[in-house]
């Protein structure tokens, strides 16, 4: 199953844990595929970095390593319109849609409420979980 991960479940599955480490996890043992685009590896490290000056032994530099080496890669050309109450947002939605993924795995409340745009439904951690 391929998926895009939030920033609001990659960062806190690594630095704090819970169902959002559950769906690193989850990555790491090759149940999930994830796929990301240019801009969401930037967002991960723009977020990461603060939160590490906060954490320091969280991984951060590991698992930007391990999204280098085992997450898919892909060019995600930005949404015609705006879809999100914030537009930052978008970049998940249209990460999935080049990717052709039908999750992207949140906790966001404004992406959660897009859901389903296109074929992409957007979920929460849990119900990734539960899928498995």
């Amino acid at each position: 199953m391929r998926v895009v991960v939030d920033t609001s479940v990659f960062l806190p599955g690594l630095f704090f844990g819970g169902p959002p480490r559950d769906v690193l996890e989850a990555w790491r043992a090759g149940r999930i595929e994830m796929v990301v685009s240019s801009e969401i590896i930037q967002e991960y490290l723009r977020v990461g970095e603060r939160l590490s000056a906060r954490f320091p032994d969280a991984g951060l530099e590991a698992a930007m390593e391990t999204i280098a080496a085992r997450a898919t890669l892909v060019s995600a050309p930005a949404l015609s319109e705006p879809v999100c109450e914030d537009s930052d947002d978008d970049k998940f939605l249209a990460c999935a849609v080049a990717a052709g993924t039908t999750y992207v795995v949140s906790s966001d409340k404004a992406l959660l409420a897009t859901s389903p745009y296109r074929n992409v439904k957007v979920i929460r951690s849990r119900d990734l979980l539960d899928m498995l």
